[in-house]
């Protein structure tokens, strides 16, 4: 009897005897209340210390109606270009005491059951969708209550979702005219299903027909793993008429593509130059000095973040959207074509 009593989960009521004052008072206090003296607020502090009280969602929840999360919803966990991202969401959630709880199709998802509907069962207090997410009818409906937005992708419609992404066709372009800009005119593109990979794809290929150079245009398709990095890069040697630069949809290709060229004896850069996507922490590891295109992830989640908050406040706001600029980030993976 005593053990279950010990396993018991402390309660409000539990805090208030032994902090010495009522539950409302003890409420009050959760709720950052000023009218509490400084000297009841140590009280019920200690006493929460004490029996490592944690407040209850769904007591929170009857009270306020707000449970204090936000659902953030990632295509693909395994991606590391979603770290800059979430630190940029946590930068202005976490200033408001509002907690991310995340979920994505692959590993955290129940099999058959949508990627959202743990967060229905939460009830979040909105929702975030991070990158090529598929939608179904369980997202359409909760976005259609939800307040909602969309970070890192142009092309996805959800019912008053707000929209922050990066500017995929002017991250292509500058990839493109770097590598023109160093000599090199026999350029292939490494492409993947994605949403954004395909509007990186057409911004190369406008890029080299710009440049007169659409006789060389080479995409091919990948499923933005190194293993097939690796394989795309392989073909293009085997090809008989291997590129002297690559720009792949993300960084993990682009390794994978470095990989290949290292293998069959291709000096990066001195006779292959290779351009990432996402700038991600593999371009910047000194071994690899990978050049890529930083689509300013951290600026699209504080900005995800803040649109949420508005929208928070105010569910009758119109749909916004906002297209960030990014950036080229040159290390040592690029240099001039070689010498015919």
């Amino acid at each position: 009897m005593k053990q279950q009593e010990a396993a018991k989960r402390p309660t409000i009521y539990d805090v208030a005897r032994v902090a010495g004052v009522s539950r409302a008072l003890v409420s009050l206090v959760l709720r950052g209340s000023p009218k509490v003296s400084a000297e009841k607020k140590q009280a019920v502090a200690d006493a929460i210390a004490a029996l490592d009280y944690r407040p209850s969602n769904a007591a929170r929840w009857l009270a306020s109606g707000r449970t204090g999360i936000i659902g953030v919803l990632l295509d693909d966990l395994a991606n590391p270009w979603f770290v800059e991202l979430l630190d940029g969401l946590q930068s202005v959630l976490g200033e408001q005491n509002l907690r991310m709880v995340l979920s994505d199709p692959t590993y955290l998802a129940r099999p058959g059951e949508s990627p959202v509907s743990a967060f229905m069962d939460l009830r979040v207090d909105g929702l975030i969708i991070a990158g090529d997410v598929q939608a179904d009818d369980t997202l359409m409906r909760a976005a259609a209550h939800t307040p909602t937005v969309i970070a890192g992708a142009r092309d996805f419609q959800l019912p008053s979702a707000d929209i922050v992404t990066n500017d995929d066709v002017a991250g292509a372009r500058a990839a493109v005219e770097h590598l023109i800009g160093l000599g090199h005119r026999n350029i292939a593109y490494l492409t993947a299903p994605t949403r954004s990979a395909a509007l990186r794809a057409r911004s190369y290929e406008d890029t080299m027909s710009r440049h007169g150079l659409q006789e060389n245009i080479r995409v091919v398709a990948t499923d933005l793993s190194e293993h097939s990095g690796f394989e795309a890069m392989k073909g293009l040697i085997d090809s008989g008429q291997p590129p002297t630069a690559v720009l792949a949809a993300n960084d993990i290709l682009a390794v994978g593509a470095l990989s290949a060229a290292d293998e069959h004896g291709i000096g990066v850069p001195s006779h292959l130059s290779l351009v990432g996507y996402d700038n991600t922490y593999l371009a910047g590891i000194r071994h690899l000095s990978l050049t890529s295109v930083d689509p300013v992830s951290r600026d699209v989640g504080i900005r995800a973040a803040r649109l949420l908050l508005e929208r928070l406040a105010d569910p009758s706001l119109p749909q916004r959207t906002e297209v960030l600029t990014p950036r080229l980030v040159v290390r040592n993976s690029t240099a001039p074509a070689p010498k015919a």
